[in-house]
């Protein structure tokens, strides 16, 4: 299997099924001297862990991160980095129903006309497992992006269903199972959950993750272009149909003269571009928003055919997420964080002798006010 291997000088590439003994990854091209220990990653993969709260999927996996190599005394030493995380609450018995089948909307079908083997148990390779050793890759490159450059990624659930938030805050994010930034509407949330998971549907959501402090000059044009670089990294992600930079399609309908985002000598007067142009960073900050379709694992029976092309009802069981999207912001923030360092150093390394030019436009004229 090819494509397991993400970046160019800051590389992961990850390893592992949803169901096999463990899953894994190996970070090459980290910088040297990176304060690095198994207790760093344990707050992001619990923001990602499943049976967080009643309204995922209620598999307990331990999480647990071991640090095989590239680090030595506490501290990265620029050699590559494995990390292992061991499968311990896998039941593999859920599945036996389906081995036979196809199970509309997933990859099971995509898989099998593409190898002409899978592996059924929780979806194999294709399982959202395999985002956890990406959340913990993202762990390390939050950290440098922080110590470095003073980057803060961080995200949150900008959409559940028909349901956005009515109010912003930042602060309510983290306090609470669906990273929403609306306090006073997770009640809501937790009643329209509740009535979803007795309904035995799904139904999907929208994250939208922000890099803030990111200097001007990453990325690079035309082909490695920082935006078209998000957008893969975010279109790489379990159940992601959709991606917007910025204002993305909204952009459809407005005039160039609101989307051009006006420049003066206090800062950008508006970030519509997501902080992007021409594929490289304004210095605002990169906003990036993401999709995420309905899970198809539900309870409610769906037309599919078998292995011997007979037509046949399919009804998966077991325990699954009614929204994917709940559990999505981590793993958005991590990918945008590989992102963002894997730019840093290539940019380190092309552009390390480019001082700072004048004029420098502040990110907005609105925090300089």
């Amino acid at each position: 299997m090819a494509s397991n291997s993400f970046g160019q000088i800051f590389t992961v590439t990850t390893f592992g099924e949803s169901h096999g003994p463990a899953i894994g990854c190996v970070i090459d091209g980290c910088p040297p001297g990176l304060a690095l220990a198994p207790e760093l990653f344990r707050r992001d993969l619990e923001r990602r862990a499943t049976g967080r709260s009643r309204h995922t999927s209620q598999r307990r996996e331990a999480d647990e991160v071991e640090i095989l190599s590239g680090v030595y005394e506490g501290h990265t030493t620029g050699t590559p980095i494995a990390l292992l995380i061991r499968n311990t609450d896998a039941r593999s018995k859920d599945y036996a129903a389906i081995e036979q089948t196809f199970r509309p909307g997933h990859a099971d079908y995509t898989y099998w006309q593409k190898y002409g083997i899978r592996d059924p148990r929780g979806g194999g390779r294709s399982s959202a497992r395999e985002t956890t050793v990406r959340v913990a890759a993202g762990v390390v490159a939050k950290k440098w992006l922080s110590e470095r450059h003073g980057v803060l990624v961080r995200g949150h659930l900008a959409q559940l269903g028909e349901l956005v938030p009515r109010a912003f805050d930042w602060a309510a994010v983290e306090e609470n199972a669906f990273f929403w930034p609306d306090a006073a509407m997770v009640p809501e949330l937790e009643r329209y959950m509740d009535c979803l998971r007795k309904s035995g549907d799904s139904v999907g959501a929208r994250v939208t993750v922000v890099a803030e402090g990111v200097p001007p000059g990453w990325g690079e044009p035309i082909y490695g272009k920082l935006d078209g670089e998000i957008a893969a990294a975010l279109m790489s992600i379990n159940a992601v149909k959709g991606v917007e930079i910025g204002a993305g399609f909204a952009a459809v309908a407005q005039r160039g003269s609101e989307h051009r985002d006006a420049m003066s000598p206090e800062g950008f007067l508006s970030n519509h571009a997501g902080g992007i142009l021409g594929g490289i960073s304004t210095g605002q900050d990169i906003v990036a928003s993401m999709a995420l379709k309905p899970t198809s694992s539900i309870l409610i029976p769906g037309a599919s055919v078998n292995l011997a092309g007979a037509a046949v009802d399919v009804v998966t069981k077991g325990r699954h997420d009614p929204c994917v999207g709940i559990r999505a912001t981590p793993i958005a923030e991590a990918m945008l964080a590989l992102v963002l360092m894997d730019q840093a150093l290539r940019h380190r390394a092309q552009c390390g002798d480019v001082a700072a030019v004048a004029p420098r436009i502040p990110a907005s004229a609105k925090k300089t006010g």
